[in-house]
């Protein structure tokens, strides 16, 4: 059996409850085969982006550990998101439950539907702002550490939910 790899995966709903779609997500991802849950960060509330006209999203990231292979993870993830009753629709539109494959471990990966490091994610608070919760000194590839790219994005529509 291969070594387990760390992974970061980021969590987000805006759609049916989202504050219990996230908790399920947490659920779905400690249940994948394989795979143990880690750390799970704060969960936050956080403005859309990309398509602003929508409700605002709870976001939160965890790390697992896996002897899934990337592609493996990912395809477990889309299941996960289905199940949650996610159907695909406008890029950074609403979404019942989204879970992103943000690192798995420092693997760079060019593959159709599989690119890690997420190609956004050194851009974006929502995604930034729960992973510094968890792995603040992971080095992102080609990018820098987690708290290094917190520090230049703007976190002032993220806020942390009780």
């Amino acid at each position: 059996m291969p070594a387990a790899a760390s992974v970061w995966v980021a969590l987000g709903s805006n759609l049916s409850d989202p504050r219990s779609q996230v908790e399920r997500g947490f659920e779905a991802l400690a249940a994948l085969p394989q795979t143990r849950l880690r750390a799970r960060s704060r969960l936050y509330r956080t403005r859309p982006w990309g398509v602003v006209d929508q409700p605002d999203f709870v976001n939160a990231a965890a790390r697992l550990e896996t002897t899934l292979a990337p592609r493996e993870l990912l395809d477990a993830l889309l299941a996960a998101e289905a199940r949650a009753g996610r159907v695909r629709g406008a890029r950074n539109g609403p979404r019942v439950l989204d879970l992103d494959l943000l690192l798995y471990g420092d693997r760079v990966v060019g593959e159709p539907g599989l690119v890690l490091p997420h190609p956004r994610l050194h851009e974006r608070a929502f995604v930034l702002l729960p992973l510094a919760d968890i792995a603040a000194d992971v080095e992102v590839p080609g990018r820098g550490r987690v708290a290094e790219l917190l520090a230049r994005v703007d976190v002032s529509g993220c806020t942390v939910l009780d």
